[in-house]
């Protein structure tokens, strides 16, 4: 297997997972001046991040990508313990963190995407750190006498520790969320994360 990826971006969930499932597998850091606009149309010499390659598959989409880590390692539980609703609610916590937390950060990364006008590109901004604290909260309440989103370790926690670490270098910060704090130390000192880290940044977590 072979994973694309750039130093920060959400491409950091999938080199977790791939370090969980214990599978060999090449990272291939990209910059951005290799990406393609378009995921859809990501092939070799124009890339998009996230991207996994198995034999002559592609896949670049977090949940795609994810998912289909998981189901090729069943044993390693981070889809569920296999029955139809273990894996519902994990790929519902998962489809939260990338479709609603990390759209959420958009207007962060970039206000300039959505309003030209310096001032009101800056307020935009700002109203999505409190749009995003919001949702952090939410996911701070869900881990209230649990360890994991969906009970047991499973690749949406890989996700909102990417949600997290964003979070904190976007001065949106984790005071307060005491929950959320818990699982992120917990996350730090995990060898596969901390492999992951280390291979993307050349810095332990």
């Amino acid at each position: 297997m072979k994973l694309y990826y750039l130093p920060g971006a959400c491409t950091l969930a999938g080199h977790i997972v791939l370090e969980w499932i214990g599978a060999p597998y090449e990272a291939v850091r990209l910059g951005h001046d290799s990406l393609k606009t378009s995921a859809r149309q990501a092939q070799p010499g124009g890339l998009a991040v996230p991207m996994l390659e198995h034999t002559d598959f592609a896949l670049t989409e977090n949940m795609a990508m994810l998912g289909y880590l998981a189901d090729l390692h069943p044993e390693t539980g981070l889809l569920g313990d296999g029955t139809p609703r273990a894996r519902a609610e994990i790929m519902g916590w998962l489809g939260f963190l990338c479709a609603d937390v990390h759209m959420a950060f958009l207007p962060i990364f970039k206000a300039s995407l959505f309003l030209k006008e310096e001032t009101l590109a800056g307020a935009l901004a700002e109203n999505a750190r409190e749009h995003v604290r919001t949702q952090l909260e939410q996911l701070d309440a869900r881990l209230d006498g649990r360890d994991w989103l969906a009970g047991t370790r499973s690749v949406a926690d890989a996700y909102l520790f990417v949600i997290l670490r964003w979070a904190v270098g976007m001065d949106i910060g984790l005071y307060g969320l005491d929950h959320l704090m818990r699982f992120a130390r917990r996350m730090e000192a995990d060898p596969a994360v901390q492999a992951a880290l280390f291979a993307e940044e050349g810095i332990p977590a």
